[in-house]
């Protein structure tokens, strides 16, 4: 295993600097830095108190990320066992008591989940039709003032949301997004 591929660096917060390990895994591809870095610059510095959920969570990045900078929650939800692994191992290395890994599928997660969050992170493989599915399930778990955060290799259409900001590095088109307020 590469030594510096398979290896995030959390950029922002508490646990700022460290790298991460993660598994190789078919279609595990982390945020790149540029692009946290401005994602993170959009959401506010600080995440004090909230409710953050990370599908897709692959390398944690996004999710550790949260959780560096004040997150409250942080449930990062990954099917595949040994990458959820990978993420146990490294909350348990930053101590990162704040966060969950979940070891199920993002979408059975949507259907059966009970709780709201502030912050949404959407970021499936490039490959899948995961994003148009996961899109109209993600009301129910939205509160209030609540953004998502997606990225893919093309900018999806977005019936009934709002984009609030949107950028693109290389091939990561990215991006926030917010349900349509009716009126």
């Amino acid at each position: 295993m590469n030594q510096q591929r398979n290896k995030v660096r959390i950029i922002g917060g508490e646990y700022r600097r460290r790298l991460l390990p993660f598994p190789d895994s078919s279609g595990l591809r982390p945020t790149p830095d540029r692009v946290r870095e401005t994602v993170f610059n959009w959401l506010g510095q600080s995440l004090h108190g909230k409710r953050c959920l990370d599908l897709f969570a692959g390398s944690g990045a996004m999710g550790f990320e949260a959780a560096s900078r004040g997150a409250g929650r942080v449930v990062m939800v990954e099917k595949g066992r040994a990458v959820a692994e990978a993420l146990q191992a490294n909350r348990q290395l930053l101590a990162a008591t704040q966060v969950d890994v979940l070891c199920t599928d993002a979408l059975h997660f949507l259907r059966a989940a009970r709780e709201t969050f502030d912050v949404v992170f959407v970021d499936p493989p490039y490959d899948s039709d995961l994003l148009s599915e996961v899109l109209p399930l993600l009301a129910p778990v939205l509160a209030a003032d609540a953004v998502v955060y997606l990225e893919s290799r093309t900018w999806p259409a977005l019936p009934g949301w709002e984009v609030s900001r949107r950028g693109k590095a290389g091939v990561v088109c990215y991006g926030l997004i917010a349900r349509e307020i009716a009126g």
